[in-house]
């Protein structure tokens, strides 16, 4: 005698079957997600390859006993982690805001304690510049930056003796008296950063001939494409992945002095 199966066990199975299908739909297109990944990364491996053939340092000419540059244009306030569109080279991302124009300053380094890559018998902790000058969009004027170092325990006891911190200080002027500039420009495509790769020039210029004196072309690409699973950020991952290099692991700290380090390689600091 055949056994009657209960409508609760026909049900059971009958969820089975169709659990099992939309599980095997789900699988199926996760695969063709990684699927996608997977072509997406190594048409963009390839890309990042033909890109580097370009890449490099070009320094044409050194100027010695330079006291301070002028920065044709500034870095946002904010840094981008994740944008993949947005022209605003992430490949030279330094510090953003105000921090960017600190980056040139000699006491800026003092107080911060931050050595050069190569050290000298009298160095100071990184030589940098004496002022720095810039254009503001917002009133066509063109203000000279200088620095001082302010010592506040001094005059407030809450701060540990001997704390030391780098202000700015700012003034406008008739005209630009600094005769080099720094200009930094995103030189991605549209297809490069389809494929998360970002382009990157850094130029510094003689202003008074137009001269171009060196030149840094950079690129990185994210392998991930654009995964921000887990709080990941894909420009902050593509500066491992980047050429010249700047490392291949928290390359991201490598990134936020490297403008001046560039610059100081052409326009030698007044010692």
């Amino acid at each position: 005698m055949k056994r009657r199966l209960r409508p609760v066990g026909v049900f059971m199975i009958i969820m089975m079957i169709i659990g099992g299908g939309c599980a095997g739909k789900q699988q199926g297109t996760l695969t063709n997600e990684r699927i996608a990944l997977y072509k997406s990364s190594h048409v963009a491996d390839r890309m990042f390859e033909q890109r580097c053939l370009g890449s490099g340092e070009k320094i044409y000419k050194q100027i010695l006993n330079v006291e301070g540059v002028r920065l044709l244009k500034l870095r946002g306030e904010k840094l981008n982690f994740s944008d993949q569109y947005v022209l605003d080279d992430p490949y030279g991302s330094d510090l953003a805001g105000d921090g960017y124009i600190k980056s040139f300053f000699r006491d800026f380094y003092i107080v911060n304690r931050i050595k050069p890559t190569i050290t000298t018998l009298d160095y100071p902790p990184r030589f940098a510049y004496n002022f720095v000058e810039v254009m503001d969009d917002s009133d066509g004027k063109i203000y000279r930056y200088t620095g001082s170092i302010d010592e506040p325990w001094l005059r407030n006891k809450a701060y540990l003796k001997g704390h030391r911190q780098f202000l700015l200080n700012r003034n406008v002027v008739s005209g630009p008296s600094a005769r080099y500039g720094v200009v930094f420009n995103d030189i991605s495509t549209k297809e490069d950063r389809d494929y998360w790769i970002a382009g990157s020039s850094l130029q510094v210029i003689d202003m008074v001939t137009n001269e171009i004196l060196a030149v840094r072309i950079g690129y990185m690409y994210d392998p991930g494409q654009g995964n921000t699973d887990g709080g990941r950020a894909p420009w902050i991952v593509a500066a491992n992945h980047s050429c010249p290099s700047f490392g291949t692991r928290g390359a991201s700290v490598s990134q936020m002095l490297q403008t001046e380090e560039f610059v100081e390689k052409v326009l030698i600091p007044k010692k």
